[in-house]
């Protein structure tokens, strides 16, 4: 595979997506609007969105024998991902999410885990070649934990850079921590891993030197409208969100995390990284649904460069440009 090639190990899901006027509260029925069922789950997700935005991805999965498994796999294959290592699960079910979205692109989501749950380090040996190939691994945890720290394990030892979506949210441990290169909490997550509300960019950089001391070598704390807080070696930078309408906020973490791969395999520092990741989560949230949402290459650089634009004429209006 190229240098620049990404593995991402995780979870493939169906989601049953039911739109509504707002989240219902326990023990309450909403009679909701539209239906609609989509490939998720979040390895898939970032699968995908590693692979719109120009990388070349290998997905570690298991999925069911049942008609959403197939369903998944062929959605892989259509979006030129190595599905090798997809394995196939006789015996459990393909993983299930179960979506409410309001109409302020809040959600609230179930997930019935099914085979992502019988996904093993085991599996993690069969991909041994991929392993050795890949610049960058990309890790959630929708699967389990042992797996999660046998991939990073091995990545860390084969050279390539480890990134960890620490979601859904959970404590982890140490020795999983000193093999990240990067790890992408967003505020809860964040809260969950310090012990510290994170409300803003100085709670955000006194939880960033929390986890660095722990062993991780860079954080990129998402902060939704905010941004993104990026702290590593002589990094200390809030990356602002790129402004948008918001419609879905489903999968926008994970077409986050997939651009971001893509960004630092094809060699771009940590803030250029998150800039370009920024640019396709804003653009996720305009639409509906978690893979569907994932935009391309192309529609990811237009973003960037209209933003850009922008600021330059801006710039120019108000007598701060620079002149060659």
């Amino acid at each position: 595979m190229p240098d620049n090639s990404i593995l991402v190990l995780g979870s493939s899901n169906t989601d049953m997506i039911i739109k509504v006027d707002r989240i219902p509260k326990a023990g309450e029925t909403i009679l909701g609007g539209e239906f609609v069922s989509a490939a998720g789950g979040k390895g898939a997700n970032q699968a995908v969105a590693a692979a719109r935005a120009g990388g070349t991805v290998t997905f570690i999965a298991r999925v069911g024998t049942d008609v959403f498994g197939e369903k998944a796999v062929a959605g892989f294959v259509a979006e030129g991902i190595n599905v090798d290592h997809v394995f196939r699960d006789p015996a459990s079910p393909s993983g299930v999410a179960l979506i409410f979205v309001a109409k302020d692109g809040e959600n609230s989501i179930a997930v019935a885990s099914g085979a992502n749950a019988k996904l093993l380090p085991a599996d993690v040996s069969k991909a041994r070649d991929a392993f050795r190939a890949a610049a960058v691994l990309l890790l959630q945890l929708e699967t389990p934990l042992e797996t999660v720290q046998a991939a990073a394990k091995l990545a860390a030892k084969d050279g390539a850079r480890v990134i960890l979506n620490p979601a859904p949210a959970r404590p982890l441990p140490d020795a999983l921590l000193k093999n990240l290169y990067l790890l992408t909490p967003n505020e809860n997550e964040a809260e969950l891993l310090t012990g510290m509300a994170v409300d803003g960019e100085a709670a955000a950089n006194k939880a960033a030197d929390i986890l660095l001391a722990r062993g991780v070598q860079n954080v990129i704390l998402t902060m939704g409208a905010r941004g993104a807080f990026v702290a590593g070696k002589g990094i200390r930078q809030l990356v602002p969100a790129f402004k948008t309408q918001a419609v879905d906020s489903t999968g926008a973490g994970d077409i986050f995390n997939g651009a971001l791969a893509v960004a630092l395999a094809e060699g771009k520092s940590l803030l250029e990284a998150a800039r370009f990741a920024s640019a396709a989560a804003a653009i996720s949230v305009s639409r509906l649904g978690a893979q569907t949402s994932a935009p391309t290459r192309q529609e990811i650089e237009q973003r960037l460069n209209e933003v850009l634009d922008g600021r330059g004429k801006k710039a120019r209006r108000t007598g701060c440009g620079t002149s060659s």
